[in-house]
C-alpha cells in the first residue's frame, strides 16, 4: 500500500515527545511526518479505525502510539497538535466532551498535559476560540498557539505546508522546529488570534480567485476558445496564480472530486464574515461567493472541490 506522505528531507530536530489530535485528510499525514522526523507521536482520533491505520503506517502496527482519548494522548507529550473540525470540536478535545448535563468530562487534552507543555492547534477556528483557550491554557500553565495551515491535502502529504500562527513568541519559537517537519514556512503573526484572522485572509483572497477564475473559463468556453491552451498562455502573464495553475485545467474538464471542500470553504467563510460584522470590514464580494458556494451545496456538491464555482456558470 503506498505511503500517504511524500518522502522528504527533514530539517534535524531533537526528537521529541508528541501527541496529534484528529487524524483527518490533514492531520493523518501530518501526524506521519512528525513521525518520519524521528518524533514519538501519539495520536487520538474520534474513531478508532483511523488511529488503527496510522499505527499500521507509521508505528510497526503498535498500538500504544493511539490513545482513546485526548488526556491519555497527551499525557507525557511536550508538544500537542491538534486538527479537528470547528469551534466546538476544538473545546471538546481540549476541555473535554460536553456531558447530557451540560457539564464537560475530564478526558481532554489540557487535563493530561503537564505544566510547560505547549499545545498548537492546527483547526480553522475562530479568533475568539484561540483567545478563549490561550487564557485557559496559560491560566493551567500551558503554552497555546493557533496555528491554522494552508495549502491543502497535498500540502499536507507533501510536507510543504504554510503555517500562520498567534501566541507567544516563546511558544512559537519552541514549536516552529517541530512543526517544519510538515511545512515549508512557519511565521509568528502576532498575539493570540492572529493566526485564525489571517487564514481569514487567505480565504477571503481564494474565494475572489476561484469566483474569477470560474468566470474567465466559462467565459472563454462559451466564446469557443481552447481553454486548456489559454490557460497555458495566460498562466504565463499576470493572470497567473495558484488556483489558475492547480485548478483551471480540472475546472476545464469539469473535475472536482478532490480538495478543498466545499462544505469546509463555506465553514471557513461563516468564521470570516461573523468576523467582519465585528470588526467593520466591508467584504461584498466574499459574501457574494459564499451564496453561490451555498447554491453549489443545494446542488449536491457539498464534498466538491471549491473550484466547483465553475458548474453554477455552465
Amino acid at each position: 500500500m503506498p505511503s500517504s506522505i511524500q518522502s522528504r528531507a527533514y530539517e534535524p530536530t531533537p526528537s521529541r515527545r508528541v501527541a496529534f489530535l484528529g487524524l483527518g485528510v490533514m492531520g493523518y499525514p501530518m501526524a506521519g511526518h512528525l513521525a518520519a522526523a524521528g518524533h514519538t507521536v501519539t495520536v487520538y482520533n474520534r474513531t478508532d479505525s483511523k488511529a488503527i491505520a496510522w499505527c499500521d503506517e507509521f508505528a510497526q502496527g503498535q498500538r500504544e502510539h493511539m490513545a482513546p482519548t485526548p488526556r491519555e494522548a497527551a499525557a507525557g507529550a511536550e508538544l500537542v497538535f491538534c486538527c479537528v473540525g470547528n469551534d466546538d470540536d476544538l473545546r471538546a478535545v481540549t476541555l473535554g466532551h460536553l456531558q447530557a448535563d451540560g457539564s464537560r468530562a475530564d478526558d481532554g487534552a489540557f487535563a493530561g498535559m503537564a505544566r510547560g507543555a505547549l499545545f498548537i492547534d492546527h483547526t480553522t477556528a475562530s479568533a475568539d476560540v484561540a483567545r478563549e483557550l490561550s487564557a485557559v491554557a496559560a491560566a493551567r500553565g500551558l503554552g497555546f498557539v493557533d496555528a491554522p495551515v494552508s495549502g491543502g491535502q497535498a500540502g499536507a502529504q507533501n510536507g510543504a505546508l504554510t503555517i500562520m500562527c498567534g501566541g507567544e513568541p516563546a511558544a512559537f519559537d519552541a514549536m516552529r522546529p517541530v512543526a517544519l517537519a510538515y511545512a515549508r514556512a512557519v511565521t509568528h503573526l502576532g498575539a493570540s488570534g492572529a493566526g485564525q484572522l489571517a487564514k481569514m485572509v487567505n480565504q477571503i483572497a481564494i474565494a475572489g480567485l476561484v469566483q474569477g477564475l470560474a468566470e474567465a473559463i466559462a467565459f472563454g468556453l462559451k466564446a469557443g476558445l481552447d481553454m486548456n491552451q489559454v490557460l497555458d498562455v495566460i498562466g504565463k502573464g499576470a493572470a497567473q496564480s495558484w488556483q489558475m495553475d492547480n485548478r483551471g485545467k480540472t475546472m476545464v474538464a469539469d473535475r472536482f472530486d478532490f480538495g478543498f471542500a466545499v462544505d469546509w470553504m463555506r465553514k471557513d467563510l461563516g468564521l470570516v464574515l461573523d468576523e467582519a460584522r465585528r470588526n467593520g470590514a466591508s467584504l461584498p464580494v466574499t459574501a457574494l461567493v459564499d451564496q453561490f458556494y451555498a447554491d453549489v451545496q443545494r446542488a449536491g456538491g457539498g464534498r466538491w472541490d471549491t473550484s466547483s464555482l465553475i458548474r453554477r456558470l455552465r
